[in-house]
């Protein structure tokens, strides 16, 4: 645990800007200890508990979310992603995996493929995508409850 606190406080100093010589200023204001390898475990998370009072934040940054896809189509085709990923019929559930599946299955037949699923337009090419995912989880017996996701 006393490894982790040290990693937070020496993020928190960063991200507040302090160096070296400021960090063990307020450390030795804090606890009477300039050194983190001197500190027990109360020691590091009152140091911890200054950094936030002064602007530290310790959360992760938030995940970047794609906008919901614009077509209902294309909607459908993230669904049915997410339920063969729920299934475990997938080696990378995420948004690469579905655009590499689609790259990969679909590139020598189409010529060439959008970087992006939502960048599809051809409802010919939804459709393909579509229908061979829901082959997949056919095969895969993948359980589709669409009424959850109509929201």
């Amino acid at each position: 645990m006393s490894g982790s606190l040290q990693r937070k406080i020496h993020v928190g100093c960063k991200q507040l800007g302090l160096d070296n010589e400021a960090r063990r200023t307020l450390q030795l204001v804090e606890t009477g200890k300039e050194s983190l390898k001197d500190m027990d475990e109360g020691d590091m998370l009152k140091v911890l508990a200054r950094l936030k009072r002064d602007g530290f934040t310790d959360a992760k940054p938030k995940a970047k979310r794609h906008p919901k896809a614009k077509r209902a189509d294309l909607r459908l085709i993230h669904v049915l992603w997410s339920k063969l990923g729920e299934a475990g019929a997938l080696k990378d559930p995420s948004r690469t995996g579905l655009n590499k599946f689609i790259r990969t299955r679909f590139e020598a037949n189409w010529g060439s493929v959008p970087a992006d699923v939502d960048m599809l337009a051809d409802s010919i090419q939804i459709d393909d995508v579509v229908q061979a995912l829901k082959a997949w989880a056919s095969r895969v017996e993948a359980d589709f409850d669409f009424m959850e996701h109509r929201k």
